[in-house]
């Protein structure tokens, strides 16, 4: 569980002693900044040090703030994916954090079906309705897994219009998401931890879900401590900025040089 205190590691030149997000941009920022980049360092480093997510589970979360869809980074899912195993990772839990990340797009179903409904005229409503009824001849779809999702107490009422102008298509989703729901790879918990990972960074921050998976997590036993961890964790991702910035300045300063 991600309460835990993490393991020891054995350090080698691969593997620091202590990890963290940033990437071979450390050692360029520490020689053009250097009291900058110590204080950074300690700061974006916290998540790892403090023993209240496992590092593993840390790694984890920094896989999935990096293989979002808005803030996709091969580079930085790379490193972490690399951290993860070696903490004791496994391909499936690492998998799933993937299958994760590729559902997180329905969140613009969601901003956007409302919208629809507010702007379209009634006259173009109705015509799409009919039009759905003749695609399904009368008869309503058969949608077991939004039926399961709503047993199950997991429905989210931001769901309706998008399930009202494609029921069927909303169906397929859902079933895909109950899969990943219904896995086990993962405890409850740590699945609500990387739901809050997935909504809340600056680029992805959707309030209505990211408040919907802090309930959730403290249902399934999470701690205050542990929540706050993940939101460091989604503040820290922008040193990417630096991961991917850093190495090409240092690029671009070198042709300047080489061009005088």
């Amino acid at each position: 569980m991600t309460s835990k205190e993490p393991t020891a590691a054995t350090n080698t030149p691969e593997r620091p002693a202590e990890t963290g997000p940033l990437g071979a941009a450390l050692t360029q920022l520490q020689e053009w900044d250097p009291k900058w980049a110590d204080t950074y360092l300690k700061m974006t480093t916290d998540p790892w040090s403090s023993g209240i997510l496992q590092r593993k589970f840390v790694e984890l979360i920094g896989v999935a703030l990096n293989a979002g869809y808005i803030g996709l980074n091969p580079a930085g899912m790379r490193r972490h994916m690399r951290a993860a195993l070696q903490e004791g990772a496994t391909r499936e839990e690492i998998l799933l954090v993937l299958k994760m990340a590729s559902m997180m797009s329905f969140d613009f179903c969601m901003l956007a079906a409302p919208m629809i409904l507010q702007e379209a005229s009634e006259g173009e409503l109705d015509a799409a309705s009919n039009r759905r009824a003749e695609r399904h001849k009368g008869a309503k779809p058969a949608t077991p897994a939004v039926e399961e999702m709503k047993a199950l107490g997991k429905w989210n009422a931001g769901w309706d219009p998008v399930y009202d102008f494609a029921p069927v298509w909303t169906d397929q989703f859902m079933s895909t998401a109950i899969g990943i729901q219904s896995c086990n790879v993962l405890p409850a918990k740590e699945i609500e931890l990387l739901a809050i990972a997935f909504e809340a960074p600056y680029t992805q921050i959707y309030t209505p879900h990211t408040r919907h998976h802090i309930k959730n997590a403290l249902l399934a036993g999470a701690t205050l401590e542990e929540i706050v961890q993940v939101l460091k964790l989604c503040v820290i991702h922008c040193v990417e900025a630096c991961n991917i910035g850093v190495p090409i300045l240092e690029e671009e300063l070198s042709a300047q040089n080489t061009q005088a």
